[in-house]
């Protein structure tokens, strides 16, 4: 009997779940009702999965209205009219058009206007499939109106908003946020009326008993509804079934794509490479993905023919097919990958590669899948409102002032000391915290469907301009749809751009293969700078954790990097296994104490798990389960797994197989730990000899290439380092760095010879628009003088001081005071606009300015507030002079002794201990520019804060482990600088 039921998914107005619909309709006796939204059908997929659970019949639509005024409320009558909807609701969520009074006609929906728009718009005529809705408080009006002859038009339609007071509470906030305003200042026509609750089935008939025929036809209606989907673990797939239209032909396309690239692949031995590859050709066409693998086939044979780098990862990456099409570079029968993780017969969901473009070449990437593909989008996720959200958003709806909102926010308070708006906003935020707050677009996810993907749901249109569906994965995947990832890096546009590069600052040298790893791998340079960790700007291996595993490990080759790549995740290093890894790499007889049986399934890793795949064995041939229930194990430690009692089934079958087999329940359960640390975290083998292989390739160009390499990283938006460090690396590369030059720089940074120029864009106020007319113009040739500057480039005094301030006209050899006063006189009284051009040359007047001269240290200053750093030395600004010489080579002659040492800070990294205490981990240049690292543990970071970037005086211990020489923090301070001498 409800026609007009909203979830949290009708976003800023609804308050609960659509799972919570169902609940409260049960509770309520009702056996059918409709969920109908706010423009929005992100829930509809779920209420029909779950309906039947409940016992009640699912009806979905959509509630279509501009802002909060409703239009009308479409019923789909089957799955052809809930397409309609969808189409309906995207046209119009595309084109942001209003939605109009009257419904189009849809065949197979049913419309209902609300009586109120009714009366409004005093409508006569109704089409069979339009109806006119009559809540229960309508009925007070009814009678006196001339509807009530229309008997066989009339439904009811009780809207279904909440449950009881606290929902409405809840509504009012999320109107208050939708509109931006204070809740006293809250209108009443953006609030729904309270009254919009759903009553005992009994209670509704009773309201509309005089009114039998209304009853009649709203039961009518329900019965002519039906949708359905299959929701069961054997549906069909509804990606696009067939790459060439027919399954036969994809085969045989398949097989003969694979064959053409054996003797590029495997140029020696191919047996076992084909062998490999009739085994994954025939699981392929049982499972049918041979369409999937085509299409992503040619979705990278596109990005080749554009030139494009990628990097296919993943558990796809342990594929011999994945491999041959040149969706990745892994092969897998040098790492022995094993293909069952990335799929077997027991596997319930189908796999996923995760294909990385560069950041600059994705959106072509994206572009062409939506030209070439006839049923294409992206696929959505909810953005919910989190606690800190919540509390800034009750903040401003309650008046709070800015420093209160912060206060609550950061948990910067006592509970007894708060005021009682404050505890307000605490409690209120309760009522909303975890509801969906808008829908965003997933990160890398594109749905290709064999149908219109308007038959599960609408779509609507972000700021980039691909259609997105409003659903996220996990419904999609409940329904059969399966998503494409296409992801965007960084470090693969930092390797074609250093090609680039390459190209014009060293044409002479660049014979080199950038796809030949295989070199790369056994090239001795690249893997001893690789032993000693001087990976700053290579891909996944710079970061002060994974350059200090490296050194543990004296990692010197590729398939140390492989390994190095999954156990510095958080399930490995958390459980203990990444130590324990160690000690085992550098103490072979410590070997002996793994169990035999996983010394036998993992023999590379030494009887550690270390991979996802190493689960699927363990659990198949350690603990007994079939590779079903393995597969489960697999899926568990995703975080796209969202029910945890299939898990919680297999692992109690896990340890009750253990304990038939004999073994001791200590060792059971310090195998199924591993296991449980791995949730979320570890990766697949082939995923990580992915990463290994961009890391070498990343690797061999800083080796060969570093100052190329270095300013391709920069103009990449850097990495875990911010700009300061990766232009310091540079310089302790040999390169010579230069502050924005007129004549030399551009946008980004620009390299001639070791010389590099650091580009406009480091200069935070400098505007575009500035910049663009400066290259512009310096294409007419370079500027002599800031006169003929002046007269080329339309620009404003202020923008103008940016350029001289920095030294952009250094060229000239007059000192920047002097070019000040010179460009005040010339520009000072100016007013110039952007399309204001001299159509006569200007005299330039001869001024007398003072002599002045700009000193070191006034640069530096004026280097710190433009670009944000300085490019002489840190240490050279210390308002007094370092006590001590020491650096980072005295590390070995202190071992296990105290050093007294200044560093200047390049990172920090907090972590908690096992009680819950916080402690850091840091990173820090010293004198001469080399790196160091520091931990502070909880005692000492609990007396010693780190007080932003600068310089630190840090005493401390000497340590070694494995090697790896670092400092543990006793006591440090932070060095003043001298007071900035441009304001003395």
């Amino acid at each position: 009997m409800y026609l007009n039921c909203h979830s949290y998914y009708s976003l800023r107005f609804g308050t609960f779940s659509e799972v919570e619909l169902l609940e409260l309709a049960r509770e309520n006796h009702v056996t059918q009702l409709a969920l109908t939204d706010i423009n929005n059908t992100s829930a509809c997929l779920n209420f029909i999965r779950k309906a039947e659970s409940y016992g009640i019949k699912p009806l979905v639509g959509v509630d279509f209205r501009n802002g909060v005024d409703q239009q009308f409320v479409g019923i789909a009558r089957n799955n052809h009219g809930f397409k309609q909807l969808n189409d309906l609701l995207s046209a119009h969520l595309h084109t942001e058009k209003l939605i109009p009074q009257q419904a189009p006609e849809l065949s197979d929906v049913f419309i209902v206007y609300p009586f109120e728009k009714v009366l409004l718009n005093e409508m006569d005529t109704f089409k069979p499939y339009e109806y006119i809705g009559i809540s229960v408080k309508d009925l007070r009006k009814l009678p006196f109106s001339k509807y009530i002859t229309y008997k066989d038009r009339l439904v009811v339609q009780q809207p279904v908003t909440f449950r009881n007071k606290r929902d409405y509470n809840a509504h009012r906030l999320l109107r208050a946020i939708d509109n931006n305003t204070l809740l006293s200042k809250l209108q009443a026509e953006e609030q729904a009326n309270e009254d919009e609750k759903m009553y005992p089935v009994e209670n509704l008939y009773q309201a509309f008993k005089e009114y039998p025929f209304i009853l009649e036809n709203t039961d009518q209606l329900l019965k002519q509804c039906s949708i359905n989907f299959d929701f069961s673990a054997g549906k069909q797939s509804q990606n696009q079934q067939t790459y060439t239209r027919s399954k036969e032909e994809d085969y045989l396309l398949l097989e003969k794509l694979c064959l053409a690239q054996m003797d590029y692949r495997y140029p020696d031995e191919q047996d076992a490479a084909i062998e490999r590859m009739r085994k994954e050709l025939e699981l392929i066409r049982k499972m049918e993905y041979v369409s999937y693998f085509l299409i992503n086939y040619d979705i990278i044979s596109y990005a080749r023919s554009k030139g494009y780098f990628h990097v296919g990862r993943g558990s796809g990456a342990n594929s011999i097919v994945a491999y041959l099409l040149g969706i990745t570079d892994v092969d897998p029968l040098e790492l022995d990958l094993y293909f069952e993780r990335f799929m077997n017969l027991f596997r319930s969901t189908p796999p996923d590669f995760d294909i990385d473009f560069s950041w600059r070449d994705r959106e072509d990437v994206t572009r062409y899948i939506f030209d070439r593909f006839p049923n294409v989008a992206l696929m959505g996720t909810y953005v919910t409102f989190k606690y800190k959200g919540v509390v800034r958003e009750l903040g401003k709806v309650f008046g709070l002032p800015k420093e209160d909102i912060d206060r609550l926010s950061d948990g910067q308070f006592k509970l007894n000391e708060l005021d009682e708006l404050s505890e307000l906003v605490l409690r209120y935020g309760t009522l909303i915290e975890g509801m969906p707050n808008y829908i965003s677009v997933h990160s890398s996810g594109i749905l290709i469907s064999e149908y219109s993907l308007q038959h599960f749901c609408a779509t609507f249109l972000p700021p980039k301009g691909f259609a997105t569906v409003q659903i996220d994965m996990h419904i999609a995947e409940d329904v059969g749809l399966y998503k494409y990832d296409v992801l965007g890096q960084r470090g693969l546009a930092k390797i074609k751009e250093t090609l680039q590069i390459i190209a014009y600052n060293q044409p002479d040298n660049n014979t080199f293969d950038i796809h030949n790893v295989k070199q790369f791998k056994t090239d001795v340079k690249v893997n001893t700078m690789l032993s000693r960790g001087q990976c700053m700007g290579c891909f996944y291996v710079e970061s002060p954790a994974m350059r200090m595993l490296i050194s543990k490990l004296k990692v010197d080759n590729y398939l140390g990097l492989v390994a190095a790549s999954s156990i510095i995740r958080p399930g490995v290093s958390q459980s203990g296994m990444m130590r324990e890894y160690i000690l085992r790499h550098h103490k072979p007889e410590r070997i002996k104490q793994a169990h035999p049986v996983l010394l036998q399934i993992m023999p590379d890793t030494y009887g550690v798990m270390v991979y996802q795949e190493d689960v699927i064995k363990v659990a198949h041939h350690f603990a007994g389960l079939s590779l079903g229930e393995a597969d489960v194990l697999r899926r568990g430690m995703s975080g796209k797994y969202r029910s945890r009692d299939e898990f919680k089934a297999v692992e109690e079958k896990f340890i009750d197989n253990c304990r038939k087999r004999g073994y001791d329940d200590k060792v059971t359960k310090e195998v199924w730990k591993q296991i449980e640390s791995f949730a979320g975290y570890a990766f697949a083998k082939g995923h990580s000899a992915s990463y290994a292989v961009e890391s070498y390739q990343s690797l061999f160009l800083r080796a060969y290439y570093p100052l190329e390499y270095m300013v391709a990283v920069l103009n990449n938006g850097g990495g875990f380092y911010r700009p300061e460090i990766y232009i310091h690396e540079a310089r302790m590369l040999g390169a010579i760095v230069h502050a924005p030059c007129i004549n030399r720089s551009s946008m980004e940074n620009k390299i001639y010879g070791k010389h590099i120029y650091l580009g406009f864009g480091y200069l935070k106020d400098l505007e575009q628009r500035s910049c663009i007319r400066i290259l512009k113009e310096r294409t007419h040739g370079a500027f002599t003088s800031l006169e003929d500057f002046i007269e080329r480039v339309t620009i404003s005094i202020d923008q103008l001081s940016i350029l001289i301030r920095i030294g952009a006209f250094r060229f000239t050899g007059v000192d920047k005071y002097e070019l000040l006063w010179k460009a005040h006189f010339s520009l000072g009284h100016i007013q110039r606009f952007e399309d204001q051009y001299q159509l006569f040359k200007v005299r330039q007047n001869n001024y007398e300015v003072p002599v002045l001269q700009t000193t070191k240290l006034e640069e530096a200053f004026e280097q710190i507030e433009l670009l944000g750093f300085t490019l002489c030395s840190p240490f050279d600004l210390l308002l007094e002079e370092p006590k001590n010489n020491r650096i980072t080579n005295d590390f070995q002659q202190y071992l296990n002794k105290h050093i007294d040492i200044y560093g200047y800070l390049v990172t920090t990294k907090r972590s908690t201990t096992q009680n819950g205490n916080q402690m850091y981990f840091a990173t820090f240049i010293d004198q001469i520019g080399e790196v160091f690292d520091v931990v502070l543990f909880p005692q000492i970071a609990a007396k010693n804060k780190f007080r932003g970037k600068g310089i630190y005086r840090i005493y401390g211990k000497v340590v070694s482990e494995f090697g790896y020489l670092s400092l543990e923090v006793v006591k440090m301070k932070k060095e003043d600088y001298i007071q900035d001498p441009r304001f003395q």
